[in-house]
């Protein structure tokens, strides 16, 4: 029998994490939290793939480890599978999921007013859209420990989950 987590729990746990890492941690040093904050979702990919393939054979070609993250992982995940899955045919990998359940509640600024853009480090990209891309660090942290115990080549394949494919 499996355990289960609430919901609820893994979004506020997120939520928590990013708040601390990037407010209170790396307050100046956002690329720093983004990086601890995906190295923490490494490890529960990691460790989340030990114990989904813990009775499994081993995959033989890249192809069957691509499709156990896009099918069973992803669906022990968030419920769901990967809503598409391209590849150049060379080695690269997207995995696309168009409604993503760990984003699905957070809400989105309009476009920022005049005023805020001179606040703004970044012109032209509101504070809610860089706090929604801290949020996808731990999840493309966990694919990509998730992947990495197939072999380095792979998770080098898959490439990090684009906030635009969310």
């Amino acid at each position: 029998m499996g355990r289960e987590v609430s919901e609820s729990c893994v979004d506020s746990l997120l939520t928590e994490m990013v708040s601390s890492y990037c407010d209170r941690f790396y307050t100046n040093k956002p690329e720093l939290a983004a990086r601890r904050i995906e190295a923490i979702g490494f490890q529960v990919g990691l460790q989340l793939s030990e114990r989904y393939t813990m009775e499994r054979p081993r995959f033989s070609d890249h192809l069957e480890a691509i499709k156990f993250i896009c099918k069973d992982f992803w669906s022990e995940l968030f419920k769901k599978q990967i809503d598409n899955l391209k590849t150049n045919h060379r080695g690269t990998f997207v995995l696309q999921d168009n409604r993503f359940r760990w984003l699905a509640r957070m809400s989105t600024d309009p476009l920022p007013e005049k005023e805020d853009l001179a606040q703004d480090n970044s012109p032209g990209e509101s504070k809610s859209a860089q706090a929604t891309s801290m949020h996808l660090y731990f999840p493309c942290g966990i694919r990509r420990g998730g992947s990495s115990k197939f072999g380095d080549s792979l998770c080098s394949y898959c490439r990090y989950i684009q906030p635009s494919c969310m």
